[in-house]
């Protein structure tokens, strides 16, 4: 029998990606020189080593989701995801972007309909922690900025920074799978949540803001001025007071320092 043409370089790594994705590929067992064990048996293993290195870094990404499905059940959907998407890039931490998406579609997880807000907060909280740690906004930045031109200004909020929204209460669940956390059920009809998630110091957080904080900070987001910000804000809430909202935020360290001292022209802050 004539030995197999030999996989130019392209075709090799392709055959190689769809065998670790789960598809043998007959003309790659070809090209892998065995010893003790078989060129299949090799290819087996690596396959299987790569899977559970793969499940294993979405599971710390993912960690409260894993935490509410169990391990068997992580992995099984883990395992799934992962014949679908593997990483384009070395850095498992920055690999899982897609993964709220297929819990979304994911049918053994349809009676679960709020984890992939769980999914989708547990991503933030990861791109927020590999953020960089920039210096925030303060009330000292706005100290030379005359009253009347406050409303104008337009603020930028931390590299990293995510507007988590849910109609279910999302800090509860993801509190109530925190290691040590009390085994009270979480009532989902509780209500809709809003969460600020950001860089800290040393780790990321979320905020719980109100429907009138949560309409200013996206609008911030979108670059618009205060007072934009603001009159959105009070059509979602009411009850919104910007001198309000806008201290506590101040205080929380919720929006990005200017690139430059503040003077006579415009605010300047980084996206």
């Amino acid at each position: 029998m004539q030995n197999p043409m030999p996989l130019a370089l392209p075709d090799l790594q392709a055959a190689f990606a769809a065998h670790v994705a789960g598809g043998d590929r007959a003309d790659l067992a070809a090209a892998v020189v065995g010893d003790s064990i078989s060129a299949e048996a090799r290819l087996r293993i690596y396959r299987h080593h790569v899977a559970y290195s793969l499940g294993s870094a979405l599971a710390a990404t993912f960690a409260t989701v894993h935490a509410l499905v169990g391990e068997a059940f992580f992995r099984s959907m883990a395992q799934r995801f992962i014949g679908q998407t593997l990483p384009t890039q070395p850095v498992l931490t920055e690999y899982g972007a897609g993964f709220p998406a297929f819990v979304a579609g994911y049918e053994p997880a349809a009676s679960l309909p709020y984890l992939e807000d769980v999914a989708r907060l547990d991503w933030a909280l990861n791109v927020a922690f590999h953020s960089p740690a920039d210096r925030r906004l303060t009330a000292a930045d706005l100290a030379g900025i005359a009253p009347e031109r406050l409303p104008s200004l337009s603020i930028a909020v931390p590299a990293g920074t995510a507007l988590i929204g849910s109609c279910y209460p999302l800090h509860r669940i993801w509190n109530a799978s925190q290691p040590g956390a009390s085994a009270e059920a979480v009532d989902l009809s509780a209500g809709r949540a809003n969460l600020l998630v950001l860089r800290r110091a040393d780790d990321a957080a979320f905020i719980v803001l109100d429907a009138g904080e949560a309409a200013f900070v996206a609008s911030v987001v979108e670059g618009t001025s205060l007072e934009i910000a603001a009159e959105r804000a009070t059509s979602a809430g009411p009850s919104f007071d910007l001198s309000t909202a806008f201290a506590r935020l101040l205080a929380l360290e919720a929006f990005a320092a200017p690139q430059q001292k503040l003077g006579d022209g415009p605010l300047k802050a980084p996206g």
